[in-house]
């Protein structure tokens, strides 16, 4: 097996879905365990996969291994596999808070690590992905993991001390993005808009504007800065809403 997933929920779902629909593996190649019978046979109907309830058969059979378990299992997961990981083998975290020296301590040995912070959007294909490589990993490695994150996400190497800015940038923001959109709907609601119809309209002002950005019409999110001749700027220039903290 090339890639081994220990847990198959939401997140390494995700990262698998890309990673088979950009035929970097085939789903024949890589193997899942999940101590929860419903979500592994829900991945291998998903995903074709070979699944199991064995961590340790997932480290024994994968070059490639995602500890995408919820973070509180982090220290027991690795307790368990340690003694079975190979000098050779590249184990991805996914945990917000686990730091590159803390996983090191837990394995209690050299081990090839990429310290990764993915965000929900890749579930759609859209993701943001910040990676951090340790000492052990060669050029080439953290090459090849680039590409394993890039089917299902952009990616950034960057340095371990930005990881914690990563969660609150990319990590958390589509639940504020979410709110946003929730409270834009809410005013279109109360203005008579169906909901339906104001999610709609809501969802699109936001996709929209990252596709400007994207596209490079929005010059460095560079709303505020007597740049921008969009109405809403001048509005809340003049109703100095940056004023008030918000």
């Amino acid at each position: 097996m090339k890639l081994g997933f220990i847990g198959t929920g939401n997140m390494a779902s995700a990262i698998m879905g890309g990673i088979i629909k950009n035929q970097i593996i085939p789903a024949e190649e890589i193997i899942g365990a999940d101590l929860f019978a419903p979500g592994r046979e829900r991945a291998k109907a998903q995903f074709g996969i070979h699944v199991t309830d064995s961590n340790k058969e997932v480290v024994e059979k994968a070059d490639v291994i995602v500890l995408s378990v919820k973070p509180q299992f982090y220290a027991d997961v690795i307790q368990e596999i340690k003694d079975l990981i190979r000098a050779d083998q590249i184990v991805i975290t996914i945990a917000p808070g686990k730091t590159l020296a803390w996983l090191a301590e837990q394995f209690g040995k050299d081990v090839k690590l990429v310290r990764t912070m993915p965000n929900t959007p890749a579930m759609v294909g859209a993701g943001m992905t910040a990676a951090c490589p340790n000492e052990h990993m060669t050029e080439e490695e953290t090459a090849y993991v680039r590409t394993l994150l890039e089917s299902f996400s952009r990616v950034e190497i960057v340095p371990e001390r930005l990881m914690d800015t990563v969660v609150s940038v990319s990590g958390s923001s589509p639940a504020y993005v979410f709110m946003l959109i929730e409270a834009m709907a809410d005013a279109a609601v109360s203005g008579g808009m169906p909901r339906p119809q104001a999610y709609q309209f809501a969802a699109q002002a936001v996709l929209g504007f990252r596709d400007r950005k994207a596209s490079g019409r929005a010059e460095g999110y560079g709303m505020f800065s007597g740049r921008n001749d969009d109405r809403g700027c001048a509005c809340i220039r003049r109703t100095r809403f940056q004023e008030c903290g918000i």
